[in-house]
């Protein structure tokens, strides 16, 4: 038994322009938008409860439309409350932890995924992982600041990779089916990157805009701004272990 997957339109910069909402037993997992399709989905499965892997707009924009319609107990992480219901739009009724097991009649327990944004999770369900913005089947995920993490998205990954699940279940592009080699290729990929942010410093870049340029060798029209986030990302890591000097505005070695 595996999630049942509903793609709808959303506002978001994937390039497929929508976001995939989840059932994963009585649970509605990041319901981007309403359709009639995802409506049909949620009553066939006699929907009861509505969570999100994280606060996004292209993952919480139907939330309180859901909630409301459907009679939904409203989870959000703990200690995230108020972001929550700043981003959706509802108060959550009940809040959940790392580890903690939702009531969706199937079994689904909460997976700490922290790095694409802070309260980030996966679900454990059936089948493998719901994983929202963690990983996709091709090209890459934008982990950007100042949300955006680094250190916290590599140790999420090494943790889906040694819990080795069947398959994961992204917001965005199809399921992976692969989920181990998955993430050591977004693993070798961040880790590359980081080793070219790092070179440019060294070869005399200064500025986030003078390492970007240094750092990636391909046409970036319509993504810089997404890039420039993803290098500031990398020089945060740095800084904070040591490697590279960083006040927000230069850097050098240390």
């Amino acid at each position: 038994m595996t999630p049942r997957r509903v793609d709808v339109s959303t506002e978001t910069r994937a390039p497929t322009g929508r976001t995939a909402a989840y059932l994963a037993g009585r649970l509605l997992v990041d319901p981007g938008g309403r359709t009639e399709a995802l409506d049909r989905a949620v009553r066939e499965a006699n929907t009861a409860h509505v969570a999100v892997t994280h606060h996004h707009p292209d993952h919480v924009g139907a939330v309180a439309t859901y909630a409301r319609e459907f009679d939904l107990t409203v989870w959000a992480r703990a200690g995230r409350e108020d972001a929550f219901a700043v981003a959706a739009g509802i108060d959550p009724d009940r809040s959940f932890r790392p580890g903690t097991t939702l009531p969706a009649g199937v079994p689904v327990t909460v997976l700490d995924t922290p790095g694409h944004a802070p309260e980030h999770v996966g679900f454990v369900c059936p089948g493998g992982v719901v994983s929202g913005d963690l990983a996709v089947a091709e090209g890459s995920v934008v982990v950007g600041a100042p949300a955006g993490d680094m250190r916290a998205y590599l140790t999420s990954l090494r943790r889906v990779h040694a819990r080795d699940p069947n398959r994961l279940f992204p917001a965005h592009g199809p399921t992976i089916e692969d989920p181990r080699a998955t993430c050591e290729r977004l693993l070798a990929h961040r880790l590359d990157r980081e080793r070219r942010v790092r070179r440019a410093v060294l070869d005399g870049a200064s500025d986030a805009d003078e390492i970007l340029d240094a750092a990636y060798e391909k046409d970036l029209s319509g993504v810089r701004d997404l890039a420039r986030a993803t290098v500031l990302a990398h020089l945060e890591k740095l800084a904070v272990e040591g490697r590279v000097a960083w006040d927000g505005e230069r850097a050098h070695l240390p």
